[in-house]
Order: structure tokens, then sequence, then C-alpha cells
């Protein structure tokens, strides 16, 4: 063919001509990957949207989200300026006004908060990826009531992982895909880091390595694993216990790594009744006690030349007994409770399957052991000649984290991967710099009753990470001091918030009411919040005395019309991710690969043609007009008068640290630590928009007691101390929770909480069923109802794009095909689901790759008529559904009347996936549409919808 061809409909198109006048880098924002991608650009539109083969996430791989961002870029639902409510609250009614006036307003009702009580500020953001900048202007505001979207997503495996091994699963690891051979893929649905593990997966299929999936649905990443385990939902660590019994019972584990690199021989105080019992052991100088086998004496266990025992009981100073903490562990596991059987009658996988996967595991770990010549050092100045690894890895996200017993469930599977020695060596589970931190991380979480003042900065940061019960944020009433609960007795180690609560709490005046509340891009009027029906009244509810909104104030941002923006009163217009600066920073979520941290940018690839503003550079504005501590020079000018690439460039976390890592220092030449580079983002953009700092070889495995690594790691500021990363088995903090539930301390339990604290705060991980199948009778509601996102759409954003509706434009609920005959259910057919809150109409469609107790669907895909910019009858809104309709957001009342959130009782993780249901056949004579149908919401925006995306048109010319 020569410089013209056809695309197939007769139109010629001229292939000589160049597809752009303008290439530029950037970084993705259709979901949480955050890949580099380049941008083509013709007469200043976005063209064509590509990988960057350069960027260390996804080397040139794009997925059809990523190549759909031009349709994000170009939704009709984008905002178009500044809107002030004057209607009532969700009627869509709004004026247009100037930023000048929309920031003025913002500016007075958030002064008069931080004038009067800064924490009746509630502020609290979605999957932003700039949490290090939203966090930092809370502190500086003095509101300790911040959180983000981790609440309801990922807390328990990022507090599970935490508090076991100083990293995690999802942004702060990866598995070791060039050398794993045996990889267990736990509850990850295919939209979690969709390019990194499709390319992984790639890997491991190409050279044969065994891939395992445990989840109740088998699509995406599951239907092409060479074995699939069906588990009921929330059962998943009845299976890992299993695998733990077998592991422990035939002897098949790395004594030596747990010698090394964890408290597994620290003795633990052994005298019931005690106010330490259960605490370990300690010398005068604070450090835990081991029994040495070589001296035969107590001695330090973080001395590197002990021999410890890893059983037996042993005699304290005091006279009173100790026990390695390996040998409660041990027992626990190798009880007829976590054998095989046990799990078998849990999650439905049966005990001779357990049995042999455990016996894979083991062959693969200790027969298949991989060896790499590369010398390194220990933390105790010890030499080794090679690196040696356990080939086995391990992986999970929501499946795992969104159940009430998610923390321990999480925990489990850390304790099964350090059993076999799998963590950050070769073949295993792999840290992302700048991870490892310590077990748990230092920082607290700042806002104790009496700190918080009006015009005050908070001490710290309002999220860290508690180690006991003087940690808590309290009230003199010994109740919650937050607006969401978090570190209370409620959710002691909530170390990403409880988002999900926000709106209930403070309409309920419980445990305060707020003034303001403050949110960006967080849909909590729909698809992100429990108990839909519910918020919305909770958002629209008024004051039975004053006829006022019981929440006084909303200030909502966000680049769309979303179901959120009619029920705020104040609208802040964002830009597209490609419209803005961003920094994806080593202070928040790096990019980072196992073998060096990276960090990225957004440039602004093109600019808006509406009149709206950054959100960041928004809040920066704000932070200088309320004359916040860091926002302004001392003579009160701003301090970032350039906005937010102004801040990313000069900001200083500590000495020399600042949101991006690389290129630092006058000249451009150092790395993490340095003086603001005024050239800084010139640097990066001349990159590919980021900067990956590559690990020497001998620095990239063991980093928790690598020397050259935890040096290298406190000289740039990732760490305060070489000191090694002990992993803990055995988490000390949550037994001193236990003992304040007996009565030992000065800070203690209500008596409500006491018994919750007790049982779920085991320092030893275990499973318990999730509350709701607890509570409820489930012979009445007999199934599972889960929901996860498609590989091709994220959280609510996918949904509205012109591309991927083509794909999936409604969802179904999806059945197993067994189960649908006993219902006398058919392909097609309309159904009710039930539950305890009530009941959502949906239309069926059945498979085979399900367990047969578990239904689910596509969540987001469900829409409100109105709002996106779609039209009212769009399929999203009349055969699309969420199940967040049935989810409550409070468990049953208790004793007392108390309700506690549906969330797991340690760490406040929002319970999506405990939901119990039942399936009903509709009745033909019923209107096939889902149910429950709103009012369609009235846009403010004023632009005509086509009916027909003419995207591309233009780039046709004479030819079109």
């Amino acid at each position: 063919m020569g410089s013209n061809g056809s695309n197939g409909n007769g139109v010629k198109i001229d292939l000589s001509a160049n597809p752009a006048d303008e290439i530029k880098t950037t970084t993705c924002y259709m979901c949480a990957c955050r890949c580099g991608i380049k941008v083509y650009l013709k007469d200043g539109k976005v063209r064509y949207i590509e990988g960057n083969r350069d960027h260390p996430v996804n080397k040139g791989i794009l997925c059809g989200k990523g190549s759909a961002g031009i349709m994000q870029h170009y939704s009709p639902a984008r905002l178009q300026a500044p809107l002030l409510r004057v209607g009532p609250r969700g009627s869509g009614e709004f004026k247009e006004i100037s930023w000048e006036e929309a920031l003025g307003l913002a500016t007075r009702w958030l002064g008069d908060v931080r004038h009067k009580d800064p924490k009746k500020l509630a502020f609290f953001t979605g999957r932003d990826q700039s949490q290090a900048l939203t966090g930092w202007f809370a502190q500086q505001f003095g509101t300790p009531n911040f959180a983000a979207h981790g609440g309801f997503c990922s807390v328990n495996m990022a507090a599970a992982g935490l508090y076991t091994f100083g990293g995690s699963f999802w942004e702060f690891g990866d598995p070791d895909w060039d050398l794993t051979k045996y990889f267990v893929l736990f509850g990850v649905a295919e939209d979690h880091a969709s390019n990194p593990i499709k390319a992984g997966l790639g890997k491991l299929k190409g050279r044969g390595a065994k891939v395992v999936s445990v989840n109740p649905i088998r699509t995406g990443y599951q239907a092409i694993a060479d074995e699939w385990i069906g588990v009921k939902p929330g059962t998943d660590g009845m299976f890992v216990g299993g695998l733990i019994h077998e592991l422990l019972r035939t002897e098949k584990i790395d004594v030596g790594y747990l010698v090394r690199y964890t408290n597994a021989p620290w003795l633990v105080i052994n005298s019931p009744g005690d106010a330490d019992d259960g605490l370990f052991a300690r010398d005068e100088a604070g450090k835990p006690l081991c029994f040495d086998k070589k001296t035969n004496q107590l001695a330090d266990a973080t001395q590197a030349d002990v021999v410890p025992a890893l059983a037996g009981e042993f005699t304290l100073p005091d006279g009173r007994k100790a026990r390695p903490s390996f040998q409660p562990i041990a027992e626990r596991f190798l009880s007829p409770s976590y054998s095989p059987e046990a799990a078998e009658k849990a999650c439905g996988v049966p005990a001779d399957t357990i049995r042999r996967i455990a016996a894979e595991i083991a062959e693969v770990a200790f027969e298949q052991e991989i060896t790499l010549d590369v010398a390194w050092t220990d933390w105790a100045g010890r030499r080794h000649d090679k690196m040696i690894g356990r080939p086995v890895s391990m992986h999970a996200m929501r499946g795992i984290s969104a159940h009430s017993n998610g923390f321990q469930t999480c925990r489990m599977i850390h304790m099964l991967q350090i059993l076999i020695g799998s963590i950050d060596c070769p073949g295993g589970f792999r840290y992302k710099p700048p991870y490892p931190r310590p077990t748990p991380p230092h920082n607290k979480p700042a806002g104790k009753h009496g700190t918080v003042k009006p015009n005050t900065p908070l001490n710290g940061a309002p999220l860290g990470f508690v180690t006991g019960p003087e940690d808590l944020l309290l009230s003199p009433e010994n109740g919650p001091e937050r607006i969401d609960k978090a570190y209370s007795w409620d959710a002691p180690i909530a170390a990403h918030g409880l988002m999900h609560m926000v709106i209930t709490n403070a309409a309920m005046g419980d445990p305060y009411p707020v003034d303001v509340l403050f949110m960006y891009m967080a849909n909590m009027s729909w698809n992100s919040t429990m108990n839909v029906p519910g918020v919305l009244k909770h958002l629209t509810a008024k004051d039975e005395n004053t006829g006022e909104y019981k929440i006084p104030k909303i200030i909502y941002s966000d680049a769309y019309y979303s179901e959120m923006v009619p029920y705020a009163d104040l609208i802040l217009p964002d830009t597209t991710y490609l419209e803005r600066w961003d920094c994806i920073s080593i202070l928040d979520r790096p990019v980072s690969d196992p073998d060096g941290p990276a960090d990225s940018i957004r440039q602004p690839v093109v600019e808006p043609d509406r009149d709206v503003r950054p959100f960041q550079t928004v809040l920066i504005d704000l932070g200088a007009r309320l004359r916040l501590p860091g926002f302004v020079n001392d003579d009160g000018s701003p301090k970032y008068p350039g906005g937010y690439s102004d801040y990313i460039v000069n900001h200083e976390r500590g000495p020399g640290v600042g949101p991006l890592a690389g290129f630092r220092g006058n000249n451009g030449d150092q790395y993490g630590k340095g003086a603001p580079n005024p050239n800084q983002l010139d640097e990066y953009i001349k990159n590919g928009c980021f900067y990956m700092h590559h690990l020497k070889p001998e620095q990239r495995y063991f980093k928790h007691a690598n020397k050259d690594y935890l040096e290298w790691a406190k000289e740039v500021g990732f760490i305060g101390s070489a000191d090694p990363i002990i992993f803990q088995l055995y988490v000390e903090p949550l037994q001193k929770f236990r003992l304040a539930a007996r009565g030992h301390g000065e800070i203690q339990p209500p008596d409500s909480h006491r018994k919750r604290i007790e049982a779920f705060f085991d320092p030893i991980p275990f499973w318990y069923a999730p509350f709701e199948g607890a509570v409820l009778d489930t012979d009445e509601f007999p199934m599972y109802a889960v929901t996860q996102r498609p590989m091709h759409m994220y959280h609510s954003w996918g949904s509205q794009n012109a591309w991927l509706r083509q794909i999936t434009a409604q969802n179904r609920l999806y059945m197993h095909r067994g189960r649908a005959e006993a219902l006398g259910v058919k392909d097609d057919d309309w159904v009710w689901i039930h539950g305890a809150m009530g009941r959502v109409k949906a239309q069926v469609r059945l498979m085979d790759g399900v367990n047969p107790d578990t239904v689910w669907t596509w969540n987001a895909i469900g829409k409100r008529s109105g709002a996106w910019g779609l039209d009212n009858d769009a399929p999203e809104a009349t055969h699309g559904f969420l199940l967040n309709h049935l989810i409550s957001e409070l468990l049953p009342e208790r004793a007392g009347g108390y309700r506690f959130s549906n969330s797991d009782p340690i760490t406040g993780q929002a319970a999506w996936y405990d939901l119990r249901i039942r399936i009903e056949r509709a009745l033909e004579r019923e209107e096939q549409q889902t149910s429950p149908r709103f009012e369609p919401l009235k846009s403010p925006l004023k632009r005509e919808v086509a009916e027909v995306s003419t995207f591309g048109v233009e780039f046709r010319g004479n030819n079109s």
C-alpha cells in the first residue's frame, strides 16, 4: 500500500501525514498503576496516547484504560466553572461563580472553623495520589479529621504488613517476577496494578512457573492461573491456616531465617493475671530477651552471636516463666483447629488440596532454592558469599482486605511467607523502596485531646501508627476524638482512617457535629459509600429546631459531574490529569521497583478550555489565604505563588528532603537529600517525567537486614536508623490492648468495648468469621455477594468514558450455573437480591467459574440518572446497579444500644465483602430495569452532549 490507505469504511487516510505536531511525556491517571505515557498532540488537541517504553512501571505497555484517557480528558461530564448551590441539596441547582468568589467563600468558611475549633473541619480525599500534600494541609490547618481512600480500600493490607515486616502487598512490594517459581494470588481483582501484574504473569507463564489463584471468582488473572481455588469469601484465613498447619507438621520451615530476622525467639512473659502477661521479657536497657543455647543463659535477643531457643519454658530473673514467641504460634497452628479438615469446613477447599498445596510450596521453597552469586553484608557486618532465595511469592489485595477479618487474615499470609523464608529474597516477595520501614513506622497520629487548638497546627501528621492505648486519640469521656472514630477504641490501629463513616457520623453528631465537610474526588453519595439511601438522607438531613442542614457546609472538588456534586454547597472544579502538574512522591506512594526507588510527575500537556484549576494548586492557594504556617512567608506573602509546581520544587519536609528525590541540589546531581533545584521539573521532563535510582546488586535483596542498603536508605532520608527491621510474627502492641481490656493500665476501654478488644487483638494471627455472617441468620441469607472492578474500568472514572462504555455499559449479577438451576433461575432472568437492609434488582448472567455460594458483579458500572454527562436512560442507569444499597455502614445494635461500624475491629477497614444475601427470581410482569432507582439528577452542565462521539473527525482533514 502506498502513502494512502483505507480505514475499512472507504474513507481514505493519508498515512504519510505526521500524526502529531508535538509529543509530551507524563504519567497516566486511569488507574493506580501510574504508568508512563506519551501523549500525541495535534493542533493543541490530544490525538493519541501510548506507553512510554523507558518508564520503570510499564516499560511501554499500556492497557485499554490508559489508551482511553483521551475520552477521560474530553468527557462531557467535565465541570466547567466554580459552582454555588442555589437549590436544595441534591437538586443539582447551582449558579456559576468566579474563582475569586469561590475561594473567598471557602476561605471564610474554613477560617471561621480554624478560629473556633479546627476539628470541626472534616477533610477527606479520595484516590488523589497527593496525600503528602493533603495530609500536610490538614496538619497545618490543625484538624485531626483527615484521611483518604485507603480506609475503605487497603488499610488492612498496609497495617498488617507494616506491623509485621515493614512493607506490604500492593504499592509497597512486588513478587520477584523474574525468579519466582511458585506464585499464589489472593483476592486480587484485575484492575489493580493491571499492567505490572499482567506483565509479571506473562513472565511466569512463559517459563512454566505455577500460578495458583485463591479467589471466589475466576476472571482475569484467575482465569489464566494453573490452579484456581474458589474459596468462600472471607475464609481465606482458614485456607492459609491449613497451609501453615501442614508446613509446621511436616517441619518444612526455614528455622535459620526465623532466628536471623524475626522475633520468634523473643521470650514472652507467661504470667496470667499480671499487667505484663503476654508482653516481651526485656532487660534493664529495654532489649528483648531470648534463651541463648550457646551459653544456657538469658541474653539480648538482638545480638548477632546468640543461638536462641525457639521452644521451651524459661525462668526470668524475677522467678516468672517465659516462652519464645514461636512456641504459642506453633501450638496454635498445630492444633486441630487449623488442620486441613477444619479448614475445609470453613472455606470449602478439600483437605487433600490444602495438603497438596502446602507440599508444593515446601518442595519449591526448599528443594528448588535459588542461589545468586552476589556477595552481601548483613546488618551485623557478616559477609555472605551468595544470596539464597526461596522462589515462592504471594500477592494479595481487596479480596483479603475488604473483610472484617482482613487484618488478621493478611497477617496469616505474611506469617506463611516468613515461615518459608520468602520475604525479600531471590524468588520471593520483594520490598519496593523506600520500604521496608520499622515495624511499625515510628510516626504516631497527632490530635490528642488538648493539643487541638484554634489557629494552631497539629504537633504531627494526622495519620500514624499506634503501639498501645497511650497513643489513642480519646476524649476526656474515653470516646473518639476524631469524627470517623479512628484511633479510638472502635478502631485503634486505623492507619488510614475510616472515610466511609464520616458522613454518617457527622450528620448524627456522633461523636460530635462538624461545621465544614471538605472532600476531594470521593464519590461518597454513590459507589464509594455503604448504604447509599442512608447516606443520601444524612447529606440532606436538617436540624428540626433550626431548619439548617446537620452538616452545615460541604465543599467538594472533582473534575466531573459525579453523583456527589449535587450534594455539595460549593464546587471547586478540578482539571483532568492531562491539564495539571502532579507529583507521585517518595513521601507518598511512589512508583518504585524492587531494584530501586522511583518517583514521577505529571506535567500539563494541554491547557484547560474551561474555567477550572488543579485541586492541589487550589489547596495551596487556600493555605496561603488562611495564613497557614508553611504556606506563607514571614511577611504573610504566599510561599508557593506558582502553585503546585512551585511547591513540588521548593517544599522541604525535612532538611533537603522534598516531594521529589531525583535531580536535587543546586546542580541537580544529588539524590534523596539536597537543596531545592529550580530546574528539577525540567530535568524530570527531559527524563520522561520520572526518575529511578538503581540500587547496586548487593543492595537489592534482604533490605530489612542488608547493611549496605540500610545505611544508604538512612543517608537519603528513607529511614531514621540503619538498624535491622525485625519481622514481628508476634505483634506486641496488640497484646497491650488486650491487657487494657483485662483491666490493666491507666487507659482502658469502656465496658461496651472490652470483650471486642479481648477477642480480636490477639498478637498471634487467627481466623474468625466475618461479622455480617456471624450476626445474621445464614439460613435466611445463605449466599455471599461481592463486587470487583473490571480490568478496563477503575472506580467510577471509567464508566463515563465513551470508549470504555462500549466494552461494558451495564453490569450483571453473575451466578454459578448449578446454584442458579437449583433456584429456578436462567440466563438473562431478572432477580431480586435480598439483604438485611433491603433489596436490589438485577439481571443474571450464569457462569461456572465462581464459588457456588457466591454471587458477584462489576462495581461502579451502575450510575444514577443525570450524572456523569450521560443520558437519563443510559444503560448504566437502567440496567446498571450497585450492591452498595445493601451494605450497611453500621453493625446491628449491641447490648446498651451501641453500634460499631461495619469494619475490621482493629483497623476500621470497611467490610465491603462481608455481605450476605439470598436470591429470588423476579416476576415476569415486573419492569425489566434495575432497582432501586432515584430521581434523575439535574445537571448544571451547559454543553449539549452529542448522541454520537465525534472525537477524531477533525484529524481526518479533507478525507472526512
